[in-house]
């Protein structure tokens, strides 16, 4: 018998729901196998030493902070298009971040957002999830810049000259941004994106702002009070502009979310090391950022995979 239309298209969704579950899952497996700086001995004598219940509750309650308020953002934009709850909000955002794992800098999570919702509204989803990683990625550029002006008066990373070399290359490309705002490639220019987003009300604007703050807050806070678990007992104004400094540079690295954890760890051996932290403990912290702030969410996220019934016209 051949098997119906509809019968063909399930089997191929489930076929392609399950590849992705499984990829991002082998993909997360071998980057962890494959880390021989990982020193498991070590961890355990440290984590039996300063391991307290009040510690890890507190350690898992910011990584729950850093996805909920991830999720109350998108809540928070898509609003534009429709009211979803919560709960609707996590599937997208969860199921977005599992297929988007093994994209180039999470590219995947604009077409995971976008199949939730209607074909017609494709590009506006896309649009509203470039707004929603926007402003995490100007606070990081914000909190990162003045982080590393920080550390540099210290450790003398770069010259002044080299300074006034990037800062001279900033302004000459926002000084280009505005004579060619008019500039049109394919209907888009920059003036035009600049009135899209000044179309979305003022409150919602707010809000993002203040979620995507908190959002930082909370994961470099959780980065910071890890050190402080692995007994590195540096002063706060010289840990935390390392910390910036380090999501700065990581995140203006082309990479994917299943290496994320290598890309930063490798900056952070490097900063680190200046501040006589030993590797395996840098190592180990990364790690763990990457477990519980990726690893985590993504195996909530191959739930709403395996569960995802397409909503969009075909």
């Amino acid at each position: 018998m051949i098997p119906s239309n509809d019968k063909a298209k399930q089997f191929l969704a489930f076929t392609i729901k399950v590849s992705i579950v499984l990829a991002a899952f082998y993909f997360m497996y071998r980057h962890l196998a494959d880390n021989d700086a990982l020193d498991w001995q070590k961890f355990t004598l440290v984590f039996h030493r300063n391991y307290s219940v009040g510690g890890i509750f507190f350690i898992l309650l910011l990584s729950f902070l850093n996805r909920y308020f991830e999720i109350l953002k998108w809540q928070n934009l898509i609003s534009v298009v429709g009211k979803i709850s919560v709960y609707e909000a996590s599937e997208q955002v969860l199921g977005a971040l599992t297929a988007g794992i093994f994209t180039p800098n999470g590219l995947g999570e604009y077409a995971g957002k976008a199949l939730f919702f209607e074909k017609s509204s494709t590009k506006k989803i896309i649009f509203l999830n470039g707004i929603c990683n926007g402003i995490q990625m100007i606070l990081t550029v914000i909190f990162g810049v003045i982080g590393l002006l920080y550390f540099n008066a210290t450790f003398h990373i770069i010259t002044i000259s080299a300074i006034a070399v990037i800062f001279t290359f900033v302004l000459a490309l926002l000084t280009a941004a505005f004579f060619l705002k008019h500039f049109t490639v394919k209907g888009y220019s920059l003036q035009k994106l600049v009135h899209k987003i000044n179309a979305i009300p003022q409150p919602v604007h707010r809000k993002n702002i203040f979620l995507g703050l908190a959002r930082y807050i909370v994961f470099s806070h959780q980065y910071y009070f890890l050190f402080v678990a692995f007994d590195v007992h540096l002063p706060y104004l010289v840990l935390m502009p390392a910390i910036t400094s380090i999501y700065f540079l990581a995140s203006s690295l082309p990479t994917f979310q299943f290496l994320d954890f290598a890309v930063k760890g490798s900056i952070a051996v490097y900063f680190f090391g200046m501040l006589g932290v030993n590797e395996w403990i840098v190592v180990f912290v990364t790690t763990l950022m990457w477990l519980l702030n990726v690893v985590v969410p993504v195996f909530i996220g191959s739930y709403f995979v395996l569960n995802f019934k397409l909503q969009r016209a075909v």
